[in-house]
């Protein structure tokens, strides 16, 4: 018991005990840039307490300094001197070696849409596919009001009431939700690019856009055909943009 009232083994077991709680008592784990800050605290506080008057610090530092200069000592310095150099250099090597690496992939963000599609049984052409209802000028606002219900009912959660991709659930997913306000998203894309993207989902990527880990759902088992392509006059028209059209031959 003498010997937890040293100042010195005191202050190692409090740090000893304040690093395997924040290492491995805190879920999720910390990041070790904040565990590095928490033990600097720590630290900190450990010194100031035995250094709050001269007879603690003098009893913390004589363990150390009996160390370092008494002549009973030489065994344990002689293998201080051998094992810090080691663990130094131990830990200089492990940051500085090289890591194993998964070779790079290049990923396509908006790779090119298959020539067709099956959609319940039905296979769509999907090159030079426009909206089918945008014929219907006459039913405009009505197909528009159509799309918006179904993405407040189906889309919200995750691209947001603005369509800025900043819903509900949009901060837990990594890549987040597309963001139709945005000029590079929708406003490059034919519809019938977002019409393949919205029916098959992040499931329906090809090779090329891997790894690309959406959560972006196959939309094609739970809306029809018709009200997949109301949701994509909805974000057109509410966004103020304007689909790209398919390129014709000269």
């Amino acid at each position: 018991m003498n010997l937890l009232r040293s100042r010195f083994v005191q202050a190692v077991l409090v740090l000893v005990v304040a690093f395997v709680f924040f290492r491995f008592g805190i879920r999720p784990p910390a990041p070790w840039s904040v565990l590095t800050l928490y033990m600097s605290i720590v630290l900190l506080a450990v010194l100031i307490y035995v250094s709050s008057d001269s007879d603690s610090w003098r009893e913390f530092m004589w363990p150390i300094r009996s160390t370092l200069v008494a002549p009973d000592k030489g065994l344990t310095r002689l293998v201080l001197l051998i094992v810090v150099p080691l663990l130094l250099g131990y830990y200089a090597y492990t940051q500085a070696a090289a890591k194993p690496q998964a070779p790079p992939e290049l990923r396509a963000v908006h790779p090119a849409p298959p020539a067709s599609l099956q959609f319940r049984g039905k296979e769509i052409q999907i090159t030079g596919l426009d909206n089918p209802l945008r014929r219907d000028q006459a039913g405009f606002k009505k197909h528009v009001a159509a799309g918006a219900e179904t993405y407040i009912r189906n889309c919200v959660y995750c691209h947001g009431d603005n369509l800025d991709g900043k819903g509900h659930f949009a901060y837990g997913f990594n890549p987040p939700p597309a963001n139709f306000q945005d000029p590079g998203t929708i406003a490059m894309l034919q519809e019938a690019f977002l019409f393949w993207r919205i029916a098959k989902g992040g499931p329906g990527l090809p090779k090329e856009s891997t790894p690309w880990n959406s959560v972006m759902p196959a939309w094609e088992d739970r809306l029809t055909e018709e009200q997949i392509w109301q949701v994509i006059m909805y974000l057109y028209d509410a966004t103020g943009q304007q689909p790209r059209r398919w390129e014709t031959a000269h």
